[in-house]
């Protein structure tokens, strides 16, 4: 069974600031293969939803995939979506910062 996959806001402001960040250091058209890169593979989710790392410590359901060794995506998986929470690249802490999120 596929699963529908969609983007939470705070996960599209964080690809656009992805954007922004690569084009400036290495150009539009390097930008712009990145994240459709990166879309992709969120893409592949909806057949493959769980092959993420769970990351049930930091909250119930959410999963992990690295990508390329710079970014994390991070998701949910429910009964037939997979709902992409947020991006975190270049060695952030994603970590505590969905950590603090939780807390708020």
């Amino acid at each position: 069974m596929k699963h529908k996959v969609s983007f939470r806001p705070q996960a599209e402001e964080d690809l656009f600031e992805l954007y922004r960040y690569i084009a400036e250091d290495s150009g539009l058209a390097i930008a712009g293969g990145y994240i459709d890169r990166i879309e992709a593979a969120c893409l592949r989710l909806e057949a493959f939803p769980l092959r993420g790392q769970a990351r049930d410590d930091i909250r119930p359901g959410l999963r992990t995939l690295g990508f390329e060794r710079r970014a994390v995506i991070v998701y949910q998986v429910l009964a037939h979506e997979v709902v992409i929470v947020r991006f975190f690249y270049g060695g952030q802490d994603y970590e505590r910062k969905l950590l603090a999120q939780v807390l708020e």
